[in-house]
């Protein structure tokens, strides 16, 4: 998992104080705000969006939910982590609205295979996590790549459970789903994740995620 996902302060400004400040309806507390969680909070709406459009209204969303909210706010956590757990909150409430689309298949990126039992292609071990990859900088943005291809439904999944490190009974209750439909669907998006990663590196001339970090 990213270091810097939720566990850093929103600034050097003392949070107390930026807090209190924002409770009172301070215009250049709010600018603060804004200003320093907007690029990390953007990459955690990154995530869960399948284009730069959505992430932005996701984000947008996110700040007006917490504007809104903040009378509740009573520093139990860090104002980081209260933000980007409203971020991911909001990310899953989009998807949500999307459930009267056509669910987009996952069955083209699962593993074939042979009438003898064995793979339908050959490949290394690509069983590494991914939230480990995610934190190799070297594979980082191949893997966000990959993972923002995979399906809604499946794509929401791995990311609370390896990203965000969810229990899977937290992840059910978010996607008001049972957690047996979220160990069937997150054992489907890490095959279909490694699908997807297998051909990217195939593309890019290397064989495992080891040798390409190791290229960089």
């Amino acid at each position: 998992m990213e270091t810097d996902a939720h566990d850093q302060r929103t600034d050097t400004v003392d949070e107390a104080q930026l807090v209190s400040a924002l409770k009172a309806g301070d215009d250049a507390a709010f600018e603060t705000l804004v200003r320093t969680s907007s690029p990390r909070l953007l990459g955690v709406a990154r995530r869960f969006a399948r284009n730069e459009e959505d992430a932005q209204d996701i984000l947008q969303t996110a700040y007006l939910n917490a504007f809104r909210a903040l009378k509740k706010f009573e520093g139990q956590s860090q104002l980081s982590t209260w933000l980007h757990r409203i971020v991911v909150n909001t990310a899953l409430m989009k998807l949500r609205t999307q459930r009267l689309k056509p669910e987009e298949s996952i069955e083209t990126l699962l593993p074939t295979f042979k009438a003898d039992g064995h793979h339908g292609e050959q490949f290394r071990d690509w069983s590494v996590p991914a939230d480990a990859l995610v934190e190799q900088a070297e594979t980082r943005a191949t893997v966000r790549g990959s993972i923002a291809e995979l399906p809604a439904a499946y794509r929401s999944v791995l990311l609370l459970r390896d990203i965000e490190e969810q229990s899977t009974r937290d992840v059910a209750d978010a996607l008001e789903i049972t957690p047996a439909a979220v160990k069937t669907r997150l054992h489907r998006a890490r095959q279909a994740l490694s699908t997807l990663l297998r051909r990217r590196y195939v593309a890019m001339g290397v064989t495992s995620p080891a040798v390409a970090a190791s290229n960089n």
